[in-house]
């Protein structure tokens, strides 16, 4: 952990753990693509597909529990922003034991990306990160959250999403076109799949 961060470092470990994924997947499992957490394998994964050591406005959509999210904070300069929109009550509790000046924790839905971001006082985002399970959404509610990841990323800005199936590609490519990159993390429980889209200026 950083030294930001670093002195929830126990209860981080608790908070993560697959017994506290497991029962956030019981009280809600339509918002939980898994029953086991990230494995550090797809952490980096998702780390190396963001290139999150340059970005400075990032925001997780479907953080969990909060392992990703304390990893992503781990990569972050520290003049970066992480906002994270988590739709369950019960996994929005467990984020706010997160203590870092830089992470804004946030109960909502991804399809009001727009005005949670003018909530916060935070300009368009340079990568947006996905963990939410596009298979489990409604095709017009996943539509709308892929709709609204692409109207509020920055131009140049990187769309990362990673998912057990490929709904989310099926729903993503109409909108901004096909992957710039799929790469298979076979070293999680289940093999994930870790998809990066790149906005591109207009005309």
């Amino acid at each position: 952990m950083d030294g930001e961060s670093g002195g929830a470092k126990s209860d981080s470990n608790r908070r993560t753990s697959p017994a506290a994924f497991f029962l956030g997947f019981l009280r809600e499992p339509g918002q939980v693509g898994s029953v086991i957490p990230s494995s550090r394998f797809l952490e980096q994964r998702i780390v190396d597909a963001s290139d999150l050591a340059t970005a400075r406005r990032v925001v997780e959509l479907g953080p969990g529990t909060g392992g990703t999210t304390r990893t992503f904070l781990q990569h972050l300069g520290q003049d970066a922003r992480l906002l994270s929109i988590e739709l369950s009550p019960f996994f929005h509790e467990l984020l706010d034991e997160i203590a870092d000046p830089r992470f804004t924790n946030h109960l909502g839905s991804a399809e009001e990306l727009a005005d949670i971001l003018a909530l916060h006082d935070m300009e368009q985002p340079d990568v947006v990160i996905s963990g939410i399970p596009f298979s489990k959404m409604p095709k017009p509610v996943a539509t709308r959250v892929a709709q609204a990841v692409k109207d509020n990323l920055a131009e140049g800005g990187r769309f990362i999403a990673y998912q057990f199936r490929q709904d989310v590609a099926r729903i993503t490519n109409p909108i901004m076109g096909a992957p710039a990159a799929c790469a298979l993390e076979m070293l999680n429980i289940p093999p994930m799949r870790v998809y990066r889209w790149s906005k591109v200026a207009a005309g």
